[in-house]
């Protein structure tokens, strides 16, 4: 499989990554079986590009995915991440980047995860009480020490990832890119091209939305998050995504695959410095999203995407007003 750089530094990954974090939280009930499975079946398939974070299941996905590649290490790409604090009881806490709770963080990540070095460390949010100088400063003497080897950041604004880029080269920036969610396009692009900065773009699938396969809430387990306050899968908001979705769904279909396919296929022609990291934990869907490698779009095909899901189409936030709070600018 073609790799993609993220960064100058020499990072390359696979052109499509795994997101692990539904793998044992936040959409419905998970079996950890499977997603071991699912993990292994990525490897096979050359998705090597994995992405965690301590915050997911407050510590159990990192271990999860430590188990899954114990074997395997030298066969995958690892990215996890540190900042959002969590309760005992799942709660959130806020964000930390005090360059002390760095290395902490760090150190629990690796054993969990049960490795020696972490290939892609982000700052999971922006701590608005710490300089971003003192937080990447922190993270820099990871670098150095050898328990990181490159550094990224998620959800930071422009000004912030230059701040940063100053005190230690940034290799990604991670943020939110899908068809409904194109605000990096107004500015935080341009910013990490300028910079040399590479994309890994989250929810590439708006939150499972742009699979077409939620209609109602009712599609939705109980225990689903996406029930529980997400303002895009509420109401009015809904029924106008749903337009959305069917003219996409239209698009799709004229060129033989899928809405997620059409979906993922879109950001990677957005340019080879973007990687969408897909999450699932079943092998079918992800052997679903690996076959977007496979279908070219024409810039006829863009503009038409343009035209049914353009920049702001999506109504309501992409979070609750608390999570949005916590998006850096």
């Amino acid at each position: 499989m073609q790799q993609r750089d993220l960064g100058r530094q020499g990072l390359r990954v696979s052109p499509l990554g795994l997101g692990c974090m539904g793998m044992s939280e936040f959409y419905g009930s998970t079996d950890d079986s499977e997603s071991i499975k699912t993990i292994h079946r990525s490897i096979e398939l050359g998705v090597t590009f994995l992405d965690t974070a301590d915050m997911y299941g407050v510590g159990d996905n990192e271990k999860l995915v430590g188990k899954a590649i114990g074997d395997r290490r030298d066969k995958v790409v690892l990215a996890t991440k540190f900042g959002i604090l969590r309760g005992e009881d799942r709660s959130f806490l806020g964000v930390n980047g005090k360059p002390e709770y760095v290395r902490q963080a760090c150190e629990a990540s690796l054993k969990r995860l049960g490795i020696d070095t972490i290939d892609l460390y982000y700052q999971h949010r922006v701590d608005p009480q710490v300089p971003i100088e003192e937080t990447v400063g922190a993270m820099a003497e990871l670098v150095t020490e050898g328990k990181v080897r490159y550094l990224g950041l998620s959800e930071a604004a422009s000004e912030t990832i230059r701040r940063a880029q100053k005190v230690h080269p940034i290799s990604a920036l991670q943020t939110e890119y899908s068809l409904w969610t194109r605000d990096v396009e107004k500015d935080i692009l341009d910013t990490c091209r300028e910079l040399g900065v590479g994309f890994v773009a989250y929810s590439p699938l708006g939150r499972g939305f742009l699979t077409g396969k939620i209609k109602s809430m009712d599609d939705l387990e109980d225990s689903d998050y996406r029930k529980k306050g997400m303002p895009r899968f509420e109401g009015d908001n809904l029924k106008k995504n749903l337009e959305i979705i069917q003219g996409l769904e239209a698009i799709a279909e004229q060129k033989g695959c899928s809405l997620a396919q059409l979906s993922i296929a879109w950001l990677l022609a957005r340019g080879e410095d973007i990687v969408p990291i897909a999450g699932t934990k079943r092998i079918h869907y992800l052997e679903e999203n690996l076959k977007a490698l496979e279908v070219t779009l024409t810039a006829d095909d863009m503009d038409k995407i343009d035209e049914v899901a353009p920049i702001g189409a999506a109504e309501g936030t992409r979070y609750p007003e608390q999570a949005m709070s916590m998006v850096n600018g």
